[in-house]
């Protein structure tokens, strides 16, 4: 079955808390001196431009609010956690915060990636056979790598997606990108249930209140799921007619979608998961006739080695006290030999796509009063 296209909308599932400090770097530069080329995608809370520093020539990519009245904490916390990330080869890189004199507008400025985004790779080659096992690898390492220098730095992503993704056609080229639903481990919990269904990892979906960086790992194995398929793994049910859009307020559709392919956690397999605030609410509506996990016979030896299963499984595990955390599948065997490079290849890719998946913002309904 070929990909699908879809909308990708990053939903914030709950409003619980404050964000961190916003970043205090300021820039002496105006977004003035930035020479508009091109549009690169546009969001629901920026649109992001193809920039010329007028001075010294440096293409970047700029950031600009694309609302009226939208709040600038949302640039300057981004900002923040690009700056936090800085050096690490995986994540784009961070060049400032400036202001436009005339309007008066934030502009965030970070490193120009000339690639597309991994969704928009997958999608050109849909006629294509999927990715051979041994580029998911070399890809995943360095995802991996990107996940665990950030998670180093305390910073948490929460909405790891391909169209967060940037790849080169060779796939030398890999870096995370957008960094605006990103949190930091220092917060105190609880903590906002946010993500893009169906990367979304079931401890938010069940609005444990304190989750951490393995919610990042969990939407790892997703994509190498994805790449290894060129299918969406938990992909929703949905007519044509609906674009791939889904009511986000409601999380028994997406953990119907793992509970599927993974079975129905118990108290073995997820001692926690009877006592999370929504289970109770939910369970009743859940797909109990499936107890095993199908996702061996979804990934069978053929499609993936059982080194590179090891990898998948761990990363996909629904009891976030089991799952692999980045660093530790990075020791795995199957990225033993041979090792991708550890720095990426400079290369000169094809330009972002010109539209990029909008996000929006939706509460969580309370699901008593939805089936009332």
């Amino acid at each position: 079955m070929a990909m699908v296209a879809r909308k990708r909308p990053a939903a914030v599932l709950a409003t619980t808390t404050k964000g961190p400090a916003t970043s205090r770097k300021k820039s002496r530069t105006s977004a003035d001196q930035y020479e508009k080329l091109a549009c690169l995608g546009e969001g629901g809370f920026g649109v992001v431009q193809k920039a010329r520093h007028r001075a010294t020539g440096k293409i970047v990519a700029t950031k600009h609010l694309s609302s009226e009245g939208a709040d600038e904490a949302v640039l300057r916390r981004e900002a923040r956690f690009l700056e936090t990330c800085n050096g690490n080869p995986y994540v784009t890189g961070f060049e400032g915060l400036v202001r436009n004199h005339a309007s008066g507008n934030l502009c965030l400025v970070m490193e120009y990636v000339a690639a597309p985004t991994l969704h928009t790779f997958m999608w050109d080659r849909r006629d294509s056979p999927p990715l051979p096992e041994s580029k998911v690898r070399a890809i995943m390492w360095k995802l991996l790598t990107g996940a665990k220098l950030m998670h180093d730095r305390h910073v948490v992503h929460r909405d790891i997606k391909p169209e967060n993704i940037l790849i080169s056609e060779d796939c030398k080229l890999v870096k995370i990108c957008d960094l605006g639903l990103s949190m930091s481990m220092s917060e105190s919990p609880p903590y906002k249930h946010v993500g893009t269904v169906p990367y979304i990892a079931p401890e938010i979906l069940l609005r444990k209140p304190d989750y951490d960086a393995l919610v990042d790992t969990w939407s790892l194995g997703c994509v190498m799921a994805e790449m290894l398929t060129g299918e969406t793994l938990f992909e929703e049910d949905v007519d044509d007619d609906d674009q791939g859009e889904v009511d986000d307020s409601d999380p028994v559709v997406p953990l119907c979608g793992i509970f599927r392919v993974l079975g129905l956690p118990d108290d073995r397999t997820w001692p926690e998961f009877k006592s999370l605030p929504l289970t109770a609410e939910v369970l009743p509506l859940l797909p109990k006739e499936q107890k095993r996990s199908r996702l061996r016979d979804i990934f069978p030896e053929q499609k993936l080695s059982q080194q590179g299963f090891q990898v998948l499984q761990g990363l996909l595990t629904c009891n976030p006290e089991q799952r692999l955390t980045a660093a530790k599948a990075l020791k795995l065997p199957w990225f033993a030999d041979p090792r991708p490079s550890a720095a990426p290849a400079k290369v000169e890719a094809l330009p972002l796509p010109r539209k990029k998946t909008p996000r929006f913002v939706v509460p969580l309904a309370v699901l008593k009063a939805q089936r009332v």
